[in-house]
């Protein structure tokens, strides 16, 4: 499988505002909108990624994902369209909610202390205090 990164250009393409509103315009024009509430999406977004997840199951290893890469993809579509629909109802900008995110993640997530380790932030927090403890900075 193809471990490269997205671009910045490519995750900009995905929000830009033609996609949006397209996305906007295919249910106004099936008079959807009706059905697109918070919850309702809510529970969409939940269904797909557990479309997604099923794509995973009994897969054993990450190897047999190429197989099933299509499927994979237009689950993902699915999300990422239903969490924008999200955001045109409830008046959000996609783009300022992730760049909040992700710099509460950053101080959640120092660099130097979450670097090659997947723990929670509250047990990184945990190390850390400890850390500061043993050397005496008792906080």
């Amino acid at each position: 499988m193809n471990n490269s990164k997205s671009t910045p250009n490519a995750a900009e393409a995905l929000i830009s505002q033609e996609t949006y509103r397209r996305i906007a315009k295919f249910n106004q024009d099936r008079n959807w909108d009706q059905f697109h509430t918070p919850k309702d999406l809510a529970i969409s977004i939940s269904l797909e990624a557990a479309e997604l997840l099923e794509c995973f199951q009994w897969s054993g290893a990450d190897m047999h994902v190429n197989k099933k890469k299509e499927k994979i993809t237009e689950e993902t579509a699915d999300i990422i369209i239903y969490a924008l629909q999200m955001c045109q109802v409830l008046g959000i900008d996609p783009e300022e909610i992730i760049r909040s995110k992700i710099e509460q993640n950053e101080e959640k997530y120092p660099a130097d202390k979450a670097y090659g380790n997947a723990l929670k932030y509250t047990e990184l927090q945990k190390l850390s205090e400890n850390e500061d403890f043993k050397d005496g900075n008792n906080k």
